[in-house]
């Protein structure tokens, strides 16, 4: 049992991460009559839903009141003043459920205007992310050094991710979504330059860890901003969205970072430059188009507004009284969720699958190369076009996953609204068994180019992909689902070892794949794959009795 003040410091409601369901699993509030309003209403449930799904994402689930160590003087001798009769009468708030003013009842075109804006800087990191392995090449003749040290630009950047939520979630929280985002963009583009006019290896490798953990804002400030815009019935879709961007990214920059370094008339420094025109545009797009999304935030502005018009200083809003401390950051980021990782045998082995699963994604930049590139002889640029099959099988499994959400919201209902973690995991089934396939099938086909034709292995990304997805979503959704009240902290774990394994794959896939062979590697990471298929065939069976043991997570 967990006792009460682990309990006190948490949170207050408990809401699944990519949950159609309002908060504590209970089913959506009432949807109005016409349809096409249902997500421009405005529901009590269904703010605060919102507002704890936002502070799971960024793992801020109770911020704590500001505290002075000393009170300062009024100042001229004064005493200080009374205080105020009633703070609830001054306290502001949203105007009934058609407030224009809360994010839910934005147009549909503004709410299509604010994902573009924000997704593009998301798209933009990851994609940054992977570009520079297509650089390895140059980067060693020109330094003179080992393939492997030039695999630490990627690396690096990647363990990065796992750092730079730890401050821009909970800065988000406090300060808003919007300047958060102009801050992480703006520093992501002074670093993406720095990396493209730097001639020193040293001050290259650590320009690209500062990129990736100053740029990482979006990973976890853009989820947050969808569950600010949409409703229950919306939101879950719009969160694969998000996951599909996280892992389109990587895919995609591959064959663009080839064809750059490829052109004579760029060179490899191009691709930082690219990089970082694209996200100085997602900057200025931010700056001038984006709006404040988060609710508390929101209401700040507006009590600002009330105190000059009306001449009442005692308006005030109640995000107004809160702050952020090391203390926080400390324990919800860092001691809870590595003890939880440790301790947890659900966290512990989802994370771990998930781990390997996106450490394989950027263990495949290096071995598409060596496959289409080495074996098949295609040049640079045409050997990384197989990427789009891996592209096309990740959209393929995020259309799947969107079409499960009606068969959960179903057994939802039929439960009364409350949660089954083990819900969330049939489509896991599946992605788990499409993975190996795809992996096997690529390795193996791809290790005789002299005998099998290209396309061969080229359709292997298709199982590649649809599994990638298919796992990760149910996997997160399973997460959050099994550690309610504990969500963030449970979430802040997965994401420290997933980055850890993405930063460290690509070190070792030179070795693995040149030193094995195309055909044993893949046969090793292949029968790996294999045998976490029983991850999800044993929580479907005995993850509920697992729960009933945990002290973090629901029974």
């Amino acid at each position: 049992m967990t006792d009460q003040s682990e309990l006190k410091y948490s949170g207050e409601s408990e809401v699944g991460l990519f949950e159609d369901g309002a908060p504590g699993g209970a089913a959506d509030a009432e949807e109005p009559a016409d349809a096409s309003n249902s997500d421009s209403l405005l529901s009590e449930a269904d703010a605060n839903a919102s507002i704890q799904l936002s502070r799971l994402l960024t793992n801020t689930t109770n911020l704590p009141p500001e505290e002075h160590r000393k009170i300062p003087p009024m100042g001229g001798g004064r005493p200080l003043p009374p205080k105020l009769p009633s703070s609830e009468i001054y306290t502001v708030s949203f105007e009934g459920p058609n407030d224009p003013l809360h994010p839910f009842n934005w147009p549909l075109s503004t709410k299509v205007i604010q994902c573009i804006t924000i997704g593009s800087m998301n798209l933009c990191v990851v994609f940054d992310s992977a570009v520079f392995s297509e650089t390895i090449p140059a980067i060693t003749s020109i330094y003179h050094i080992a393939p492997v040290v030039a695999t630490l630009g990627t690396s690096l950047f990647t363990i990065g991710f796992a750092v730079g939520p730890i401050v821009w979630g909970p800065m988000s929280e406090v300060y808003g979504r919007r300047p958060v985002l102009i801050l992480s963009s703006f520093l992501f583009t002074v670093f993406n330059f720095a990396v493209a006019c730097s001639d020193r290896l040293e001050a290259i490798l650590i320009c690209r860890f500062f990129a990736g953990c100053l740029g990482a804002a979006p990973l976890v400030v853009v989820p947050a901003s969808f569950a600010d815009m949409f409703g229950n019935k919306t939101r879950g879709t719009a969160i694969v969205v998000f996951i599909m961007t996280i892992l389109v990214g990587p895919m995609m920059a591959p064959f663009c970072g080839a064809f750059i370094t490829a052109n004579p008339h760029l060179g490899w420094r191009w691709t930082e430059f690219v990089t970082g025109i694209l996200a100085a545009a997602s900057c200025i797009s931010i700056t001038f188009f984006e709006r404040e999304s988060h609710h508390p935030v929101i209401l700040i502005g507006k009590a600002r507004i009330l105190r000059r018009t009306a001449g009442n200083w005692g308006i005030h809003a109640a995000h107004e009284e809160v702050s952020l401390t090391m203390k926080q950051l400390v324990e919800g980021n860092l001691k809870r969720p590595l003890y939880m990782l440790f301790t947890e045998p659900i966290l512990f082995t989802i994370t771990l699958y998930l781990s390997f699963i996106f450490g394989m994604l950027y263990l495949f930049l290096t071995a598409y190369p060596i496959v289409f590139r080495d074996g098949y002889h295609m040049a640079p640029g045409v050997a990384e076009l197989p990427f789009i099959a891996l592209i096309i099988g990740l959209g393929l499994g995020g259309l799947f996953c969107i079409s499960y959400e009606k068969v959960y919201n179903r057994k939802l209902d039929q439960n009364h609204g409350r949660i089954v973690p083990e819900n969330r995991l049939p489509p896991l089934v599946v992605g788990s068994v499409a993975f190996p396939i795809g992996v096997l099938w690529l390795c193996w086909t791809g290790n005789y180019p002299d005998r099998i034709h290209w396309i061969v292995p080229t359709i292997s990304g298709l199982f590649t992909g649809f599994g990638t997805i298919s796992i990760f979503v149910p996997c997160l959704n399973y997460i959050v689902d099994s550690y309610l009240t504990f969500a963030a902290s449970a979430m802040a774990a997965n994401n420290f070892l997933r980055s850890g394994f993405g930063g460290a794959s690509p070190i070792f896939a030179t070795f693995m794949f040149v030193g094995m062979g195309t055909n044993w590697a893949g046969l090793l990471l292949g029968m790996v794959a294999v045998v976490m298929i029983i991850f999800p065939l044993l929580f479907l069976r005995y993850g509920r009795s697992i729960r009933g043991k945990s002290k973090f997570a629901i029974d």
